[in-house]
């Protein structure tokens, strides 16, 4: 989640800039960006930012209303995030006034306690308004709202604590792995190790538990007070040992970022690892747009999962930047490329109007669960844009 740490790739830029060269911008890359802005702007039209619950999720089936949530639901800093992220793709100053009026709504985020995905509803949320047009109080927002996230780690299992509900003891997903960027930001700006310390210590122990030999990654692993493995298994997935689609892309952009923060050896080859397992279970059809989990006994006829494959995009963009072998690297850069352009195709984005102003069609949010099955998610269209925004970065168009 590179919510507020977006890299421009200053040298190529200057580069650029001093020898007069000017890189074209793709029709296909033209065509997203539009369609994002009218979408986000039709969005904006549906939803009342003093509503109490005012967060556009997905759609309801069969009719296609908005299914809205409040601030302490999971998704809720995404939709504020598209809207930070589309203005930086466009500098439609109107976007930038309407996320900044979303992103108040969280502001009483920043003390909540009750599960660990703070840093995936404040990174995207207060994280880019700080990036992109801050204010005064949204540093201190940031800080408490890691600490927040602190009070869920247990010093004796050494991981933060994923869900409060179900049968296990200390359930830990890989999604977990994504709000770490909260806590290194957090030790950053603060010069307090704690927040580190802890980011360091779930993903070691994450790393140590979630994953299989061929480097897939269990959704839920569960421990005793003692700290030892009580159980691993899936919630989201097709079964126990499959390859939850959106769960292998948290497990490469989590590690892809913790390698940003602190350059570990262990976090880039296991971020390698997962591309590789992903770029080599391609779908048949090159569709380059995942089933929604890589072992579902229909494939293919399976619902694709669009958020799993803007996840992988993302992450990949930012991957190749600390990958010095070129050709993996180019690797790297072609197989998000052809993300971005399957997910600006007819099949994937949205025509305006429609989709109920969401820009992605065609995601999986629980299928075992019977939740959110070939529907547009906030969270796709958040790391869709993401990804449009690392691709023009490396581009430099």
């Amino acid at each position: 989640m590179q919510c507020f740490f977006n890299k421009i790739i200053c040298g190529f830029l200057m580069l650029l800039f001093c020898s007069g060269a000017t890189i074209a911008m793709p029709r296909w890359y033209r065509n997203a960006v539009h369609k994002a802005e009218h979408q986000m702007l039709y969005m904006i039209s549906q939803t009342d930012v003093n509503a109490r619950r005012c967060f556009p999720r997905t759609i309801i089936k069969p009719d296609g209303r908005i299914q809205f949530v409040n601030d302490t639901d999971w998704t809720s800093g995404f939709f504020p995030g598209s809207l930070w992220l589309v203005y930086e793709l466009t500098g439609n100053e109107t976007l930038a006034k309407e996320a900044r009026k979303f992103t108040n709504r969280l502001n009483e985020i920043q003390y909540y306690t009750k599960n660990h995905d703070v840093g995936f509803m404040m990174c995207c949320s207060y994280g880019n308004a700080l990036r992109l047009k801050p204010e005064s109080a949204d540093t201190l927002v940031m800080v408490n709202a890691a600490k927040s996230l602190c009070t869920r780690f247990n010093p004796e299992i050494g991981l933060i604590r994923s869900w409060d509900s179900g049968s296990w003891n200390y359930p830990v997903i890989i999604d977990n792995m994504m709000n770490l960027e909260l806590l290194f930001w957090a030790s950053r700006q603060t010069l307090n190790d704690n927040f580190y310390n802890i980011a360091v210590a779930h993903a070691d122990k994450t790393l140590e538990n979630h994953f299989r030999e061929n480097m897939t990654s269990y959704h839920v692993v569960s421990y005793l007070p003692n700290g030892e493995v009580e159980s691993k298994g899936t919630h989201q997935g097709y079964s126990d040992e499959s390859a939850w689609a959106r769960g292998q892309a948290w497990g490469l952009y989590g590690y892809t970022m913790c390698y940003r923060f602190t350059e570990k050896a262990d976090y880039l080859n296991v971020a390698h690892e997962i591309a590789q397992y992903i770029m080599s279970n391609l779908p048949s059809n090159k569709d380059y747009v995942p089933y929604w989990d890589y072992n579902a006994p229909d494939i293919p006829q399976a619902p694709r999962d669009a958020s799993a494959a803007a996840i992988t995009a993302s992450a990949l963009l930012e991957l190749c930047e600390y990958t010095a072998d070129k050709k993996l690297c180019d690797k790297y850069k072609k197989y998000a490329e052809n993300i971005l352009k399957q997910l600006s195709s007819n099949d994937y984005l949205a025509e305006k109007d429609t989709n109920s102003g969401f820009i992605l069609k065609h995601s999986v949010g629980s299928l075992p669960h019977k939740i959110e099955i070939d529907v547009p998610l906030n969270y796709a269209d958040y790391y869709f844009l993401e990804a449009l925004l690392r691709y023009r970065q490396l581009k430099g168009f």
